[in-house]
């Protein structure tokens, strides 16, 4: 059977996998009886919840008797790793683009390493039945982003005449027009299965080879190795070589091949160059390590990931609260949950630090941080996360900070007050234009650290409306101190467990993170002061008993609800001089330093 490999990939929210969605319905991958469900690719418990694809995760299917093995990529900037190691399994990319939004920052981060690993393009134009479209002028700047880039990457002979389709992953139809509005996906699919792009090199008699680029496990068969075969073919049962880091190699029995078909996989006895092929039998795989035949064992140049920007702290949780809500975690129990998530995502790093407790985990931002954690966390333990921090470089006796392009889509009422928040976060604008009617798109160009924290207070300045975007640019001069919060925290000075009648007398103090009997203790963050100073205050203070009753002193107390605390907030909003405790059931901020009397609370 001929064979294709081919990756769909959009910036978030653009409709990948809703598009494979159709593809696996109207290619026949369901049988008629099948219950079928909705973004069936995000099978994660984060990934339903969040509506966003997190792993990159491979199907296939069969059109007019070829295979085509489809690979589901994210499309949010922090799992830009995911996204680069999908691009080394294929041969060609269906890049989806909004129909209103127009090329964002990771369509262009895909593009680029599309053109440096000189992979085919097309372009499918989505959503073209919503009431802003404006695929005409989406289609023109997909061509000059393509043109910036090849001019940028200095590639020559590269193919500018770019496939373009317009239609809707979601009503399931596609044409090479842009009024079409019914149909199917036909077209579409025609289109991954002609001589555009090409089918995979099949150096069949070479010696076996194969890049590990993702693993899975099993509870039969234990690690499973993913990836491509470049050369060769290997069939079950026989003798193969693992090439590790720094020429290591240790030779092992192959256990069980599988290749994928549909949404599972099918168990083969052979498989041949071109294919990806799931592998088993080898007990400590890692990303990035080659697979050889016995006979001569080559390794193929390791997986490069673009390199973290952030750095995050992590400790064993030492609150007075710890090992109650969850199990507790040992420095070896959570140094070894680290170990195990930089073999499973090659844009993460961790490295130990001088305090034995504490660890570190370098990641590209915020939001892959948060997902590590959430994921340790619904395994039931606890553990405590500082503030992230940007990695800064040393280059000729100069500081270097990381920068970004940040690309904001807001109602136009709104520029007025971003403008500013991000000029106060350094951010210097470098283009403003009009996107449809009440709606603006302003690029700015700012520091990281300018965004750590950023973005819960975007959509409370936006009231929820605005869409913000960023991707790394380089690294520039160090710009100076920044404030990363403008006002102080509310302090618990003691033990106890919060009452209604100290919260109601709190309120004017701020807004308030905790609820009516949380159990509270020294140290614990319970709001944000609404001036720029910290406050220690009492929260477990009860009312005085007396029998006096009137109608002054019996008010009826009814609080407003407490912001609610998710990682993502916590991250956000803490300072250098706080972690975020996470436990299975509650997620608190609390100071470094617990007792009231050896911290100062001018900020």
């Amino acid at each position: 059977m001929k064979l294709k490999n081919l990756a769909i990939v959009a910036h978030v929210d653009h409709g990948k996998t809703t598009l494979i969605d159709e593809l696996l319905k109207q290619s026949g991958v369901y049988a008629s009886h099948q219950a079928v469900t909705e973004r069936v690719m995000d099978s994660g418990e984060l990934e339903k919840e969040r509506g966003i694809t997190i792993k990159a995760k491979n199907c296939s299917i069969t059109w007019n008797g070829v295979k085509i093995n489809l690979l589901d990529t994210p499309g949010h900037a922090d799992f830009g790793g995911e996204v680069e190691r999908s691009l080394m399994m294929v041969d060609g990319i269906m890049l989806l683009v909004d129909a209103a939004e127009g090329p964002l920052p990771q369509t262009r981060f895909v593009l680029q390493k599309a053109i440096q690993a000189g992979i085919k393009i097309a372009v499918f134009i989505n959503k073209v039945d919503r009431h802003d479209q404006r695929s005409d002028e989406v289609f023109n700047e997909v061509e000059n982003l393509l043109l910036e880039l090849i001019d940028l990457e200095g590639v020559e002979d590269y193919d500018l005449d770019l496939p373009i389709f317009y239609g809707s992953g979601r009503d399931g139809y596609a044409g090479k027009t842009a009024d079409i509005r019914s149909g199917t996906l036909s077209p579409l699919l025609d289109f991954m299965v002609s001589d555009f792009y090409p089918s995979p090199k099949t150096d069949v008699d070479a010696p076996f080879q194969m890049l590990v680029t993702n693993l899975a496990y099993s509870p039969y068969l234990g690690m499973q190795m993913i990836g491509r075969i470049k050369r060769g073919k290997i069939a079950k049962n026989q003798m193969a070589t693992m090439m590790k880091k720094n020429d290591f190699k240790k030779n092992f029995r192959v256990t069980s091949i599988s290749i994928f078909s549909g949404l599972g996989q099918a168990l083969v006895e052979e498989v041949e160059a071109g294919e990806i092929a799931i592998i088993s039998g080898f007990e400590e795989p890692e990303i990035g390590d080659t697979v050889c035949g016995t006979e001569k064992a080559e390794a193929l140049p390791r997986l490069k990931v673009d390199p973290p920007t952030v750095s995050v702290d992590v400790s064993v949780n030492t609150s007075p609260l710890s090992g109650k809500e969850g199990e507790y975690l040992t420095s070896r129990g959570l140094e070894d949950f680290l170990i195990e998530a930089t073999k499973k995502n090659v844009s993460l790093e961790y490295a130990p630090t001088d305090d034995p407790k504490v660890f570190r985990m370098k990641a590209r931002g915020e939001l892959q941080v948060a997902i590590v954690f959430e994921e340790i966390r619904r395994a039931g333990y606890e553990l405590m996360i500082a503030r992230p921090q940007v990695l800064l470089k040393e280059e000729n006796g100069q500081t270097l900070e990381p920068f970004e392009r940040v690309v904001i889509d807001i109602p136009t009422e709104f520029t007025g007050t971003i403008t500013e928040t991000l000029s106060n976060r350094k951010g210097m604008m470098e283009n403003m234009a009009p996107l449809g009617e009440g709606r603006t798109r302003m690029e700015f160009v700012m520091p990281s650290r300018g965004l750590i924290g950023f973005r819960s207070k975007f959509l409370t300045d936006t009231k929820g409306q605005g869409l913000m975007s960023s991707y790394f640019l380089d690294y520039r001069p160090h710009v100076g101190k920044m404030l990363s919060r403008q006002l102080g925290s509310l302090i618990c000075d003691r033990k106890g467990v919060a009452t209604v009648y100290a919260l109601w007398n709190l309120l004017d103090s701020g807004r308030q993170f905790i609820s009516p009997q949380q159990e509270v203790y020294e140290g614990m963050v319970m709001g944000e002061h609404t001036r720029s100073n910290e406050l220690n205050v009492n929260p477990a203070r009860e009312k005085h008993v007396n029998n006096v009753r009137t109608k002054n002193k019996d008010e009826n107390m009814i609080l407003p609800p407490p912001v609610e605390m998710t990682l993502e907030f916590a991250l956000d909003w803490i300072d250098d001089d706080e972690w975020v405790e996470v436990t299975p059931q509650n997620v608190r901020i609390r100071k470094k330093i617990l007792e009231q009397n050896k911290r100062s609370v001018i900020r």
